[in-house]
């Protein structure tokens, strides 16, 4: 197989993945300041921490480029999560990596990227403290992990903290218009406001939506975005929430029991419908008063599911509770 047709069935996310600082999408200030460090060279031990699919492996990887130029193969070693990251991988494979010299220019380090840091053992944590301190001439630390609270307190206070944030839906909008223009994607405006709504704010879940509903489908529409990934229709939760507002308890139960016959679990339910009261524009009537006690009935009947009770017995009282609210508003 050549590598041009290997690259044309890469999946998408792969395919249009920033290589440089400045293509990435959203977080400006984060990739600013490693902009920064780029033009400096001299990187210092940074954590990003920050939801999965918003770029933070990608900004490490770009920055490595930006500073290593063509030694950033030899120069960099990533370890995922996926790879065995206990203390004796601290203690060999890394500490071997920051050992082994690598001619650089001056102010440049070799950087070692550990994905998913916060699945590391606390005892692999406080050997790669020290092994931190042993190379920092030669060799830099970049940390990605979801949650920095997770890192242990001597390693956070060795390194900068770079937090990201989901992307926008401005954000993702203008890369998943870009990569639907360069395969030549057959969309509608719709299609694509599925695609957000699904992604939230993950760039990656935006990408590989988009590339799974082309797959299936071809066009890409709200329909199929939904079927392809198997939500609940949030034009039916709208149906559902404009009934509770009118205090019609058993047509609005009506909606919500098909998506329970239908097997969408009642955590799915509950999630995509706090989406919809949170993002979607019900109708001038609602209140923004209104939304919020939606929002805290939402949550406390999705309290109850995530402690068991999961029966369509919780989804009616939901329907009555909101009905409730909706006559007292």
């Amino acid at each position: 197989m050549s590598k041009h047709l290997k690259h044309e069935l890469a999946p998408w996310v792969e395919k249009y993945r920033p290589q440089v600082l400045s293509d990435i999408v959203g977080n400006e200030n984060m990739v600013s300041r490693l902009e920064v460090i780029a033009k400096e060279g001299n990187v210092p031990n940074i954590i990003l921490s920050g939801p999965p699919g918003i770029g933070k492996t990608t900004s490490v990887w770009a920055l490595a480029r930006e500073l290593l130029g063509d030694k950033v193969k030899e120069a960099v070693l990533e370890l995922n999560a996926s790879d065995e990251r206990g203390i004796d991988v601290v203690r060999n494979r890394i500490k071997t990596f920051a050992q082994t010299k690598v001619t650089l220019p001056e102010g440049r380090h070799k950087i070692i990227i550990l994905d998913e840091a916060d699945s590391m053992t606390d005892g692999a944590q406080q050997a790669l403290r020290r092994t931190m301190e042993l190379y920092s001439k030669t060799t830099r630390f970049a940390l990605a992990c979801n949650q920095s609270e997770k890192i242990i307190e001597p390693i956070q206070s060795r390194c900068a903290l770079l937090r990201y944030t989901k992307l926008s839906p401005v954000e993702l909008l203008y890369r998943v218009k870009e990569v639907a223009k360069a395969e030549s994607v057959n969309y509608d405006d719709g299609g694509l406001e599925a695609i957000l709504f699904t992604a939230q704010g993950d760039m990656r879940q935006a990408l590989n939506n988009l590339q799974a509903t082309v797959n299936a489908y071809e066009r890409v529409n709200k329909e199929n975005v939904l079927k392809v990934c198997d939500e609940p229709h949030p034009d039916l939760m709208i149906k559902m929430l404009l009934y509770c507002t009118e205090k019609k308890f058993f047509e609005a139960a009506k909606i919500i029991h098909e998506f329970h016959r239908l097997g969408f679990s009642s955590d799915d339910i509950l999630s995509t419908l706090f989406r919809v009261v949170k993002t979607v524009e019900l109708s001038k009537n609602v209140s923004e008063q209104l939304r919020m006690q939606y929002i805290k009935e939402i949550g406390v009947c999705h309290m109850r599911v995530v402690q068991g009770l999961t029966s369509k017995l919780q989804l009616s009282r939901l329907v009555a509770d909101l009905c409730r609210v909706s006559v007292d508003a």
